[in-house]
């Protein structure tokens, strides 16, 4: 099965992702298939540097039947590439003892 995924890149403390298409048995930093883009996590959301993106490639992967992993998803759905995927679930924490109504 292809992956649209991160590759994990740069130095110690300055991580910078490869976007990658993949087959998902390949080890995460290993061999792939194309190089489709890159992110840079350290930089603010609002520079344009941050992501960049073969935005053709990927269309065209993804009408190959490519599955994106749930972070790549959300780069691509910020760039409105593909639906923005929902929110994760986050559940309410429970109530300490000694806080909790009798």
């Amino acid at each position: 099965m292809l992956k649209l995924r991160l590759s994990m890149g740069g130095t110690k403390k300055r991580p910078v992702y490869k976007i990658v298409v993949a087959d998902s048995k390949f080890p995460r930093d290993g061999k792939f298939i194309e190089k489709l883009g890159f992110f840079n996590p350290l930089l603010p959301k609002e520079k344009k540097e941050r992501i960049g993106l073969q935005t053709d490639r990927i269309k065209y992967w993804l009408s190959q039947g490519a599955q994106p992993t749930t972070r790549v998803a959300r780069i691509l759905g910020e760039q409105e590439l593909i639906k923005m995927p929902a929110n994760g679930n986050n559940p309410i924490k429970a109530v300490p003892k000694k806080d909790r109504k009798k």
